[in-house]
């Protein structure tokens, strides 16, 4: 089979590339992500200007791409630089709309490609561990319009949202599948408070809690209480790009770990001769080149009508990358040597990345289980 990618999405991939590398820096880079914002607002506008954001949607929506392998293409783009933008959450949030909106919704798209405004997932709560049915904030009905109550955890720039898609419980109780509707809140709602933070690997998040939010009708995307579905729709976009962009982040880790084997010596020779150091470093490609190839699956199994089969590619790609992305994450640093830790050095931060991919929209051990119960017979 032939999996090169087309010219476009070649051109693409060489543009995004040369930009991340002129302007983010790992100095820079390091500067923006652990910051106050978390992100710079202009180097985002400009992101959205070269295409990062419009090659995740579908042309008739106002973008250029939309398939799997154009995300895959930008985030593991964005995985090469760590790039800690709000792009995924304009990803989700977009592909929500264009899943569920009403003509008047999805018109808040173009503010999205256009990198004007800012969205985020509000879904994971305190204790839900990545369960999609474990809501317990509650929308009830007041007139025309709904009142939201609870609370949010570790929402992506949730205190810097413009807009934000939020999972409420309608019918039901928590665990259950049926009653749970999604709401497009304003990042500035009356009764809604942020308490923001920077995130371990850069960037920022945010506990989000809803006292008496209000918002109207036309806040309800979808069918009420028929949310899951979306959901698992939008986090199957989020784990093929966190895959993809973990692909990105172990291309690099391995080739500084090859060049600092090349060029570290000791006893006159570099490191790179010993042959258990080469056992090592062969058995690191070889896991890296075994993750692409399930990114691949994955990317070409999101655009598939078939529900198994696509959550199962994506299921297995995210336990993969997972397991891979810590494989390489510690035998990177291990084949550093103490200096691999140390914050001057872009290995430490490509490591913290890597580790912490793994716990955004289910982990290793979350996915093999999911893996593994969407194969047994219905």
């Amino acid at each position: 089979m032939n999996f090169e990618h087309t010219e476009d999405r070649r051109m693409l991939a060489d543009t995004l590339n040369r930009f991340v590398s002129e302007q983010y820096g790992i100095e820079a880079r390091n500067e923006i992500a652990y910051g106050a914002l978390g992100h710079r607002p202009a180097l985002y506008a400009q992101f959205a200007e070269i295409g990062a954001i419009g090659a995740l949607f579908p042309e008739e929506e106002g973008g250029f791409g939309g398939k799997g392998f154009d995300i895959s293409v930008v985030f593991e783009c964005l995985g090469r630089g760590l790039v800690a933008e709000p792009i995924l959450g304009a990803l989700v949030v977009g592909q929500a709309l264009i899943l569920a909106g009403t003509p008047a919704q999805k018109a808040g798209l173009a503010g999205i490609v256009a990198g004007r405004c800012i969205a985020a997932l509000a879904h994971d709560e305190p204790g839900s561990h990545y369960e999609l049915e474990n809501v317990s904030t509650a929308a009830r009905k007041d007139g025309d319009g709904w009142i939201i109550n609870g609370s949010k955890g570790v929402v992506p720039f949730g205190e810097k949202a413009d807009l934000l898609l939020v999972s409420a419980r309608t019918a039901g109780r928590a665990g259950e599948a049926a009653g749970i509707s999604l709401f497009l809140v304003p990042g500035d709602a009356a009764g809604l408070t942020a308490r923001g933070y920077n995130r371990f690997e850069g960037g920022r998040a945010a506990e989000l809690t809803f006292n008496d939010v209000r918002v109207g009708a036309d806040a309800l995307l979808g069918r009420e209480g028929e949310g899951v579905a979306v959901l698992e729709r939008i986090s199957g976009y989020a784990v093929l790009a966190l895959c993809a962009e973990a692909v990105g982040a172990m291309d690099v880790a391995k080739d500084q770990t090859l060049e600092y084997l090349r060029t570290r010596k000791q006893f006159g020779v570099p490191i790179g001769s010993f042959q258990a150091l080469q056992h090592r470093m062969a058995e690191l490609l070889l896991e890296v080149e075994q993750a692409r190839s399930a990114v691949i699956n994955a990317a070409a199994a999101l655009d598939q009508d078939d529900r198994v089969t696509r959550e199962r590619a994506l299921s297995a790609a995210k336990y993969s990358t997972g397991r891979i992305g810590a494989l390489v994450a510690e035998e990177s640093i291990q084949l550093h040597g103490g200096i691999g830790m140390t914050w001057e050095l872009p290995m430490a931060h490509y490591a913290k990345r890597l580790v912490m991919i793994d716990h955004q929209f289910g982990d290793e051990d979350h996915h093999l289980a999911r893996y593994i119960e969407l194969g047994r017979p219905a």
